[in-house]
């Protein structure tokens, strides 16, 4: 019980900032996670691989109810969707594959640092009075589309994300309506999940460095509180973000990712020696 109440408390925090900041928990779920699993005292070598695929576990239901508010409103582009599923797919499966290869500190290393450029473009663009014209050119053919799909599923998977911090700029860069490429994006983060969560899993079987009540990589008690916990929160994080002004929530989010980052990458410094 007691610690299904420490992974209700990670969900609740996850929600409420994914709600208040309107980005994806993956930010913050898979660092929390590394802390409450090196506490736990898991196996070093496979705490961050549990910690992201859980995450991309957790993405697989909370992005459902996303999706489908978006499709009510008709701001779904399935055309780019049905176009880039295939390369999510295969990327998102690879991503599993690529962290499964990395020891769990350089995995540490690389989320560290992908935290630190989010962070930084949070930061310009709360320094933005007003947002810059888009001139990333036309939307890409099909094969682009593919590949593109592919990268974005890739990376997602391997940083426990849903990917709409890659696939919102691309779209809007590719002259996609910001809100088109946002509800988009948020469909593009079931396939990523569904694929990067089996593919962690299969890569995780049957390690014995596992704990009990494990898929692979993914952790069902930490999912299960997560779950019940984030939704509910996600609603009173976007209450909140009313009362607040975007530019200092774009400060504070990114002031955040960037303490997760610089801690993730100072812990395991001593590789890059």
């Amino acid at each position: 019980m007691e610690t299904l109440l420490v992974y209700l408390a990670v969900g609740a925090v996850a929600g409420t900032i994914a709600g208040l900041f309107g980005v994806g928990g993956g930010l913050i779920i898979v660092p929390a996670l590394v802390l409450v699993f090196t506490a736990r005292g898991i196996a070093p070598d496979i705490l961050t691989h549990m910690a992201v695929a859980t995450s991309l576990a957790t993405i697989v239901v909370t992005s459902v109810s996303s999706i489908r508010t978006h499709h009510l409103k008709g701001a779904v582009d399935w055309r780019i969707f049905r176009v880039m599923v295939p390369g999510i797919l295969l990327g998102s499966w690879l991503g599993g594959v690529t962290a499964d290869l990395l020891p769990g500190p350089w995995l540490q290393l690389l989320i560290g640092v992908f935290a630190i450029l989010i962070a930084a473009k949070m930061w310009l663009d709360g320094l933005r009075s007003a947002p810059l014209p888009e001139d990333g050119g036309r939307l890409p053919g099909a094969a682009g589309l593919t590949t593109a799909g592919g990268v974005i599923g890739w990376a997602s998977a391997i940083f426990g994300i849903g990917g709409g911090s890659l696939t919102v700029p691309f779209l809007s860069r590719s002259h996609v309506q910001i809100q088109r490429a946002v509800a988009t994006s948020a469909a593009c983060g079931l396939p990523i999940a569904v694929a990067g969560a089996i593919s962690f899993a299969i890569q995780g079987w049957g390690n014995p460095l596992l704990p009990p009540w494990s898929s692979g990589y993914v952790y069902w008690p930490a999912f299960l509180g997560i779950v019940l916990a984030s939704a509910l929160f996600a609603r009173f994080g976007a209450l909140l973000a009313h009362r607040l002004s975007p530019r200092m929530l774009k400060n504070c989010f990114g002031g955040l990712l960037f303490v997760i980052g610089a801690r993730f990458i100072w812990l395991n410094i001593h590789l890059l020696a």
